[in-house]
């Protein structure tokens, strides 16, 4: 009979980083290491808690060793405030799965507490979900498994907490879709509690983390979720490729939208009741792609219309040649930029300052964003006939002081709001164009009259959203005297009282930012501007003009906020031009 065959020897250099750094040590002889590993293999456990539970090394010991033999510092996790740490910078499931939990951030580098900084593995994972390079600092193992799990708690419990009644969709005051519209009543919702608990989490977070778009975007071999958190998008999670279908008919459903319908784009809207007071309205819109619909929800907060006009960014003199403008009886106001630059903010700004009892206004919008009492809002719609010309002629058959007209995309409609600027109303609308002097231009190419421009226009705004520093960390920057003047500065500016500002990062910002700020350009309509109007001049004239009456363009009125330290130099470099 045969002998049987022993088992074969371990490789002793196969020895993980912790591991080999023990036996180096002289803390762990080479075979115990080699069983240990052994053991860890058969239980599906990680080396560290296979060592510790057997008590061969305390986890005090083995935060000791590893510090000296890794380099990184040692941190005692009972000195540490819990309740501060950052939670938004790293999902729960990345955490529990690796035994991490995250610190801090310091600029593009993420501090991160661990009891194997060996693990290679971990610190991609983290490096992708992140985008930041990782720096570990080493903890003890017992005192980090128990912040993990209550931090894993804390989150279930949220979860939890999410679904009941301080949570819900609200679908009252929904507009009904069509009768013969297949699945869209309240009832036909998707069963299906993981994807329920993962969509209540993803609204919840985008609001908690002051997003204003949300990005749920599915391809051939992985299906993400993106924030965009002022400005930049950001990507928060990668659930499986198998939820999007699931997740897109349950988004559907609560937005009224026909959930059988996937060739074809699609707009709807809901709500979310987030207390007993508390209600955020969503826009959502679908969008099919080669691998599955891309779903953008924007987040559209009612209370945005109430901040008022100081915390919008204008400066003393942009706010008061705006608020002079609006409190004339007659005329149209414009507000330029493009999308995302917070035109409706600044409309619904104004709107609520001239909301008054005595006042009959009226907007028409694709769709109305914000919900406004006492304001007649009207959503226009295309395929009905009720264009943003033919709200606007029903308005001016209702007896209206001022209106507002979403955006004017042609002839027609911008026809009919220079008519009703010309007789007796207030009008205010966008339009898409890069600064305040090309608007009018733009106007004059699309057929209206110069005589009606200069007769009409009374203001423009042109705008943009630049990323407001983090008071609590910002830090000065040296920047070369050489780039200062290329970005716009004037020498006069360069005086040693002052210096720019930079982007730092520390947890109670996101990369140093925290919020955003109106850049803005406020041209009034004077005299000189409507006579290169009536002879027909060009933007590049309109701009001069601009200049010498100390309107500032857009960069200028960057750089000011540099100046101020609101901001950072790149970012005006961002969002404006010369």
């Amino acid at each position: 009979m045969a002998a049987p065959v022993p088992p074969p020897t371990p490789d002793p250099h196969a020895l993980p980083g912790v591991a080999k750094a023990l036996v180096q040590a002289g803390q762990l002889e080479q075979q115990a290491a080699l069983d240990l590993c052994r053991r860890a293999q058969a239980a599906r456990t990680t080396f560290i808690a296979e060592l510790t539970g057997s008590g061969a090394v305390s986890a005090a010991d083995l935060a000791h060793t590893l510090s000296q033999a890794f380099g990184a510092p040692l941190l005692d996790l009972d000195a540490v405030d819990v309740q501060r740490l950052p939670r938004h910078l790293l999902d729960a499931k990345t955490c529990q799965a690796f035994r991490v939990v995250a610190l801090a951030r310091r600029g593009n580098r993420l501090v991160m507490a661990t009891a194997d900084p060996s693990d290679q593995q971990a610190a991609e994972k983290i490096k992708f979900a992140t985008q930041l390079a990782v720096d570990w600092v080493i903890v003890e193992y017992d005192k980090l498994s128990r912040l993990v799990e209550a931090q894993s708690t804390s989150t279930a419990q949220a979860m939890d907490n999410l679904i009941g009644e301080d949570f819900e969709f609200d679908e009252s005051n929904l507009d009904p879709g069509p009768e013969d519209a297949p699945d869209k009543t309240p009832g036909a919702e998707v069963a299906d509690a993981p994807v329920v608990k993962f969509l209540h989490k993803m609204l919840l977070d985008a609001f908690s983390q002051r997003a204003s778009d949300i990005h749920f975007e599915p391809y051939e071999h992985q299906y993400r979720v993106r924030f965009r958190i002022d400005g930049e998008l950001r990507e928060i999670a990668a659930p499986p490729v198998a939820i999007k279908d699931k997740l897109a008919s349950r988004i559907k459903v609560i937005s009224r939208m026909d959930i059988s319908e996937k060739r074809v784009p699609q707009d709807g809207r809901m709500k979310l009741k987030i207390g007993p007071d508390r209600v955020i309205d969503f826009r959502v819109s679908t969008l099919p792609t080669l691998f599955g619909e891309k779903i953008v929800i924007r987040i559209l907060d009612p209370s945005a219309a109430r901040i008022g006009i100081d915390a919008l960014g204008y400066e003393p003199d942009e706010k008061a040649r705006l608020l002079e403008a609006i409190a004339r009886p007659y005329g149209m106001i414009l507000v330029t930029g493009p999308t995302g630059s917070g035109k409706t903010v600044s409309l619904y700004t104004c709107l609520n300052l001239l909301n008054k009892p005595g006042v009959n206004i009226s907007t028409a919008e694709d769709p109305s964003e914000i919900n406004l009492p006492g304001v007649n809002q009207v959503n226009v719609n295309d395929k009905a006939g009720l264009t943003f010309a033919a709200a606007l002629r029903s308005f001016l058959r209702q007896d209206p002081d001022i209106l507002m007209v979403g955006e004017i995309r042609d002839l027609e409609t911008a026809d009919i709001a220079i008519k009703a600027a010309q007789t007796g109303h207030l009008v205010l609308s966008t339009l898409h164009t890069n600064d305040a002097p090309t608007t009018l231009t733009r106007l004059r190419n699309m057929g209206i009259a110069p005589f009606n421009i200069a007769s009409s226009v009374i203001l423009i705004t042109a705008q943009r959203l630049a990323r407001r520093l983090c008071p609590a960390c910002k830090a000065p920057a040296d920047l070369p005297r050489d780039s200062l003047l290329e970005a716009g500065f004037t020498p006069d500016d360069l005086d040693d009282t002052w210096k720019p500002y930079r982007a730092v990062g520390c947890n109670a910002c996101s990369g140093g930012y925290k919020g955003r700020v109106g850049i803005y350009q406020v041209m009034p309509m004077t005299e000189a501007l409507q006579q290169i109007i009536l002879r027909d001049g060009n933007a590049l004239e309109i701009a001069h003009q601009c200049e010498r009456e100390g309107v500032r363009s857009l960069r200028r009125s960057g750089l000011h906020k540099v100046r101020l330290g609101v901001t950072s130099l790149e970012e005006v470099l961002g969002c404006t031009s010369l």
